[in-house]
């Protein structure tokens, strides 16, 4: 080291001097123990005098005068003397009154000498307020409980010796002290200014200021470390915003995707994530992240994947998520650059693997619906189709060969092949319906619309098919005052009269059927109410898909299309409202709607 320059380590003379006094400190503090394990010693054997003593001429313990004059003659030794009966009570104190004295049951020093015959502790006295050396002997009385004297002997000349030998301590090195200090302060002064520009020119760095440092002339260590410090937030100012620019595009990038993507490394842990993973996968934060991906992706499928893309190929296919409302996604898993030899998700060596595999999840779960909405439509309206056509063209074949002369059997077969031309028509005429609606093209005349009109011109229209089914037809018109609502009155009675019928037809002779009206949140939810047959828990999330049927040979036998609840469904939620079911099977079943109350 040059002899010439001033190093920084010279420049530590505050450390000696925090070094010095602890050293006076340890000293100071190992000195008092060992006078205080001195005095205490001493006490001990001065106390065990007093406990011979006390053997050798006992006290009369059932004579309270005598005992407190037996306790005032050992404490003339200078000692405590308590004497304490088996359950804890003061008989004698020969420093303090014994009435005011509590139990003293609690004492270490008693119940040692209760379970073992002597007993000793060093400790407060609650009592004098003050530190004492205990000594207790346990004095055994034959067919009698036994009886603890305690002897104390205070710790209060300690104290004053201790005093004395810091004091003496302490002026031996007070001039050391003054001469270290204040070298020390000449050299801290000068250091601490020059630490403290560093310091907050590191904290301007952190802060994210790469402004230069101006470091002074010298050319000791902290000049050094100051030029080593502008070079160092010149290059992280470069490479910061390098970074940022190129972390602020992949957010921006990774944010405006809607499929889900993750990275995985080569020991199978996710080390990034976007939003859309980590919703599918309920992973808390999409942050460098969750941890093993066997942990976080529970799925066979995926994990296979992923553990060929880090063998080095590429894997792809399609998994469904979820039980209740299924989802289905096209998973894609390639491979990151490779390397040789790196562990793949189970940790086992492979021939080539990657470093990591990049995972893309792309939702198709309304691709795969719509085409199985239109793979059961074109089945269903096959199926709907094909048993009027064969009805229409098995009559029909009847009367060509022969049966227009069968003057007892003509006429019926002409009306079937009516009625199922009629039914054919009412098919035709709710697809395009249907068809219209979900195009978007439902044209709807919004106005006030009564709630009691909709409800009375229902029920006058249904009376009569209710009463050659001979079932009861109520309605609870609601109360005056009640609001209108905001839809076309055309389709809403359309609604209504559709669960109306269903409720109708599916509701056995002496059954019941009401409709009813309330207002709830801004709605007013109107309730077809019967006694019927019930729907199933099963059935009651589909009942409103198109053609579907609970009872479909009972739905075809009366004439019903399938499409009557789906074209209300979608009439409902063009109003901006809802429709549901409650049902029992046995018990009957309850359709509302709500359509939201004209403003």
């Amino acid at each position: 080291m040059n002899l010439g320059r001033t190093g920084l380590f010279w420049k530590l003379g505050l450390n000696y001097l925090i070094l010095l006094l602890a050293v006076l400190v340890v000293v100071d503090f190992f000195a008092g123990r060992i006078l205080r394990e001195s005095y205490i010693h001493a006490a001990d054997e001065r106390l065990n005098a007093l406990e011979r003593i006390a053997k050798s001429k006992p006290p009369v313990f059932d004579n309270q005068t005598a005992l407190a004059s037996w306790s005032t003659w050992i404490s003339q030794s200078g000692a405590r003397v308590t004497v304490i009966a088996a359950n804890g009570r003061v008989l004698a104190d020969s420093a303090h009154d014994i009435e005011t004295m509590e139990n003293h049951s609690n004492r270490p020093e008693f119940r040692q000498a209760m379970a073992t015959g002597r007993g000793e502790s060093v400790r407060h006295s609650h009592t004098l307020d003050r530190d004492l050396v205990y000594w207790a002997e346990r004095f055994d009385r034959p067919g009698r409980a036994p009886v603890v004297v305690r002897f104390a002997s205070p710790l209060a000349q300690i104290d004053s010796a201790l005093a004395e030998v810091r004091k003496r301590l302490w002026k031996t090195s007070l001039v050391f002290l003054l001469l270290a200090i204040g070298i020390s302060v000449l050299y801290a002064r000068r250091f601490a200014t020059r630490i403290g520009r560093l310091q907050e020119f590191a904290q301007r760095v952190a802060e994210g200021d790469f402004r230069p440092f101006t470091p002074d002339t010298q050319t000791d260590e902290l000049g050094n470390l100051a030029r080593a410090l502008n070079r160092t937030a010149s290059r992280l100012s470069a490479t910061i915003g390098s970074l940022t620019d190129e972390r602020n595009r992949s957010a921006a990038i990774l944010r405006s995707m809607t499929e889900a993507v993750a990275v995985i490394d080569a020991r199978g842990r996710i080390t990034f994530c976007n939003q859309a993973f980590a919703n599918i996968w309920n992973i808390r934060t999409v942050e460098a992240t969750a941890g093993l991906a066997i942990d976080e992706v529970r799925h066979p499928d995926v994990l296979e994947w992923i553990r060929i893309a880090l063998a080095g190929q590429e894997a792809s296919g399609e998994i469904s998520i979820g039980t209740a409302q299924p989802r289905t996604f096209a998973v894609m898993a390639a491979p990151l650059s490779l390397s040789r030899g790196g562990p793949d998700l189970m940790e086992a060596q492979a021939p080539s693997s990657a470093a990591g595999a990049v995972l893309v999840f792309h939702e198709i779960t309304g691709i795969r619906r719509l085409e199985q909405v239109r793979k059961d439509f074109v089945a269903n309206v096959s199926h709907e189709l094909r048993t009027p056509l064969t009805a229409i063209q098995g009559f029909a074949e009847t009367l060509l060969h022969g049966g227009l002369e069968d003057q007892q059997n003509n006429r019926r077969f002409v009306e079937i092949i009516r009625n199922h031309a009629s039914r054919l028509s009412r098919l035709m005429d709710d697809l395009l319906k249907l068809s219209r609606i979900e195009a978007g093209k439902l044209a709807m005349d919004l106005q006030a619309v009564d709630v009691a009109d909709l409800i009375r011109s229902n029920v006058e229209l249904a009376q009569k098919a209710a009463r050659e089914k001979r079932v009861s037809l109520n309605a609870v018109m609601p109360c005056a005052g009640f609001p209108p609502v905001r839809g076309d009155a055309g389709l809403l009675r359309e609604v209504l009269r559709n669960l109306v019928d269903n409720a109708i037809q599916y509701t056995p002779a002496g059954g019941r059927i009401e409709i009813s009206a309330a207002q709830k949140l801004g709605l007013a939810v109107v309730t077809v109410t019967d006694t019927g047959i019930g729907i199933p828990q099963s059935d009651q999330a589909r009942i409103f898909e198109r053609f579907y049927r609970v009872d479909a040979a009972r739905s075809r036998e009366v004439g019903g299309t399938g499409l009557g609840l789906a074209i209300s469904r979608h009439i409902v939620e063009a109003h901006g409202g809802e429709i549901w079911v409650e049902s029992a099977v046995g018990v009957g079943s309850k359709f509302h709607f709500s359509i939201p109350l004209a403003a």
